[in-house]
């Protein structure tokens, strides 16, 4: 899945180059390059109408013709070691599911402790035995059978800087708020008040991204900050007049 992608997707796709096919779903709405850059590298690129994450990763799977599928953002780069791991698991299956570790470069540094840290991603699984599960904006897939883990990070390249950060925090947290809106869940107190801090805390405190520096903090505080403007947002919904 790709939208304004065109400086981080030519690096992702040239990753996985050791897949047997390669597709693309563009967001129509993308106003960059990141069409020609997939057209040029992938081996099948489709424009497709953007519903929420979990549907886009659906329609996604759903071109898939080869028996595994590996499921990888245009932030994200697989390592040497890990397209290693990806081969040998696929010649030699021991699962239908294979978990991955996604590592964060953030503001200058990779991030190995808090929220963040280890970060386990299930994105290798055999199509038949997998379906997408979760709710927006963050879809996963889930199978049905044996899951083991492969040895190799997964490189994310989530944010070009703050402000492109919290652009994505803002996005992220109205998907989320609509989606359990739609759901019927409504926000209270405890929501607005206890939530945020005690995400904070988990992060940088018990989870250790204090051993982070500055950038554990900032991690932290932005994950924060994510909690409390979902459940904003949510609040928000429930005071909106009726249409």
């Amino acid at each position: 899945m790709a939208c304004d992608d065109e400086a981080t997707l030519a690096r992702c796709l040239e990753s996985v180059a050791f897949a047997d096919e390669i597709i693309v779903v563009v967001d129509p709405k993308s106003r960059d390059q990141t069409e020609k850059v997939a057209i040029k590298l992938a081996t099948r690129v489709e424009v497709h109408p953007y519903a929420g994450d979990l549907e886009q990763k659906r329609f996604t799977s759903s071109l898939a013709i080869g028996d595994w599928v590996l499921s990888v953002d245009a932030d994200e780069v697989v390592s040497p070691m890990l397209a290693a791991s990806i081969q040998a698991a696929v010649a030699d299956p021991i699962a239908v599911g294979y978990e991955m570790n996604r590592v964060a470069w953030h503001l200058g540094q990779w991030v190995r402790h808090g929220d963040w840290h280890p970060d386990w991603k299930l994105r290798l699984f055999e199509r038949s035995a997998a379906r997408w599960v979760g709710r927006n904006p963050h879809g996963r897939a889930e199978v049905t059978g044996a899951v083991s883990r492969l040895e190799g990070d997964l490189f994310h390249y989530s944010s070009r800087d703050l402000a492109d950060q919290f652009e994505r925090i803002q996005s992220h947290s109205s998907q989320a708020a609509e989606a359990l809106y739609a759901e019927g869940r409504r926000a209270g107190a405890a929501d607005l008040l206890l939530r945020p801090a005690a995400r904070f805390l988990r992060s940088y405190v018990l989870k250790g991204g204090f051993l982070d520096g500055w950038v554990g903090f900032l991690v932290a505080s932005a994950i924060a900050t994510s909690v409390f403007l979902k459940y904003a947002k949510l609040w928000e919904h429930a005071r909106r007049p009726p249409a």
